[in-house]
């Protein structure tokens, strides 16, 4: 066998694979031979049919499944002895007038290199990493929210702006039919909530169902019609009550600092909001990260300059999926992945460099991590070591989930080496703001 590579281009390259008889011969004619021992063919004993047969029978068959797998084998092994570094898988070029009946045979196939490229950390301008604050207001809010969740329900004869409004929506034309609640503050505008201010039991409402709420989610939820209706809906529907009710909120005492916390863990209001404040601030973190992550991924993508084999890619795309694409629709799948696939390469070049591994260890005291977690959701607080090592033993059983959590410690290793060697600053900002310049 002979394994010949000409290069094309930097990212371009074809590989040719020459097969002589002596390369298969002996293979096929051992199976040929097995073939002979047990195959029932009418006419003859078991074991005495003519090999010339057997040949005829099933000589094409086994010498095309041999190449097949030597030249599989082959290719491979040479792949990985000149560590070369190839973007999807090789191609094989069309060969419409091979001859099987021939002694020897020659393939070639179509390599898409990866690029050469340098990645530099350290960019000009630096990238901002946002430390979200729970301020004031925020603390403030969610210290009442706690006191109505806690908070006795008291019937009111009438709506006032703090009600909690139970009641039905209909429009007949559209089928909506949908019992719900709402309170005053998720209604968008003035005008909306001011028509049920002062209203009793047994009213109805008129209402517009475009600029109803002021997010549509509480409208598609409020009518219970998918979220693609719900985008835009422009009907009038009827809103009749059926129950109108005021939270009265909740003492701010140790019973309810118990109820919320665990005996005796938070005894004031101070140290209230500053559970509330580090309980927060430790959620915001991940959300602080995960822009900054975002962010770098971004600036590196925009900033590292390498070419891509994207004829190659997008010919391999056709038929690399379950269903074969036109070459219309390749270039379109590759024009939405290209990002991605930069990425990935800029990624596996930062890995390689600082030398980032995920560990078993790492793996398994992130799965106890993950299940101590999940067990004290439903109280359970003080699991035995042998209980969660035999749960972890069972998840890192299934590579599934080996994948899943690898794929977190390494993005959680970029992230650190990112906080580390990019080109950052830090900036203090609250919540809201936060949300509404990056999320409204």
């Amino acid at each position: 066998m002979n394994i010949t590579r000409e290069n094309i281009d930097a990212l371009n390259a074809v590989v040719k694979v020459d097969i002589a008889k002596e390369d298969y011969s002996d293979k096929v004619e051992k199976i040929l031979t097995d073939y002979r021992k047990s195959a029932n063919i009418p006419g003859f004993r078991k074991g005495h049919v003519p090999m010339g047969m057997v040949k005829k029978q099933y000589g094409k068959a086994v010498l095309v499944d041999e190449v097949n797998k030597l030249l599989q084998d082959a290719l491979g092994k040479y792949l990985t002895e000149e560590k070369l570094d190839v973007l999807g898988n090789p191609l094989p070029k069309a060969q419409d007038d091979l001859d099987w009946d021939a002694e020897a045979f020659s393939f070639e196939f179509e390599l898409g290199l990866a690029p050469e490229f340098e990645v530099e950390l350290k960019n000009k301008k630096a990238i901002t990493h946002y430390n979200i604050v729970a301020d004031d207001k925020m603390i403030n809010d969610q210290v009442e929210h706690l006191q109505k969740q806690y908070g006795k329900i008291v019937s009111q004869d009438e709506v006032t702006e703090a009600s909690e409004i139970t009641g039905t929506f209909t429009n007949e034309e559209k089928d909506i039919d949908n019992s719900t609640m709402i309170t005053l503050d998720k209604l968008k505008g003035k005008a909306n909530p001011k028509k049920f201010i002062g209203s009793k039991v047994g009213d109805t409402i008129t209402l517009k169902t475009k600029g109803l709420f002021n997010d549509d989610h509480d409208l598609m939820n409020a009518l219970k019609v998918p979220h693609d209706d719900a985008h835009g809906l422009d009907i009038e529907v009827t809103f009749t009550i059926t129950e109108i009710n005021e939270r009265e909120l909740a003492d701010l005492d140790q019973e309810l600092f118990d109820k919320l916390f665990g005996e005796g863990i938070v005894t004031s209001v101070t140290e209230l909001k500053e559970k509330i404040k580090e309980d927060s601030e430790k959620q915001f973190k991940q959300q602080g990260d995960q822009k900054l992550l975002n962010d770098v991924t971004e600036n590196l993508i925009e900033n590292t300059k390498f070419d891509l084999p994207a004829s190659f890619l997008q010919k391999w795309m056709q038929t690399a999926g379950e269903e074969e694409m036109t070459e219309e629709q390749a270039k379109e799948e590759y024009e939405k992945s290209e990002k991605s696939m930069r990425y990935q390469l800029i990624e596996g070049k930062l890995i390689e460099k600082h030398n980032l591994q995920v560990q078993f260890e790492e793996l398994k005291a992130h799965s106890m991590e993950m299940i101590k977690g999940q067990m004290a959701q439903f109280g359970q607080m003080n699991p035995s070591d042998k209980e969660l090592e035999d749960i972890a033993a069972r998840i890192l059983g299934n590579q599934d989930e080996v994948k899943r959590m690898s794929e977190q410690l390494m993005s959680q290793k970029l992230l650190n080496l990112y906080k580390t060697e990019a080109n950052t600053k830090t900036k203090d900002i609250t919540y809201d703001d936060f949300v509404k310049e990056f999320y409204s």
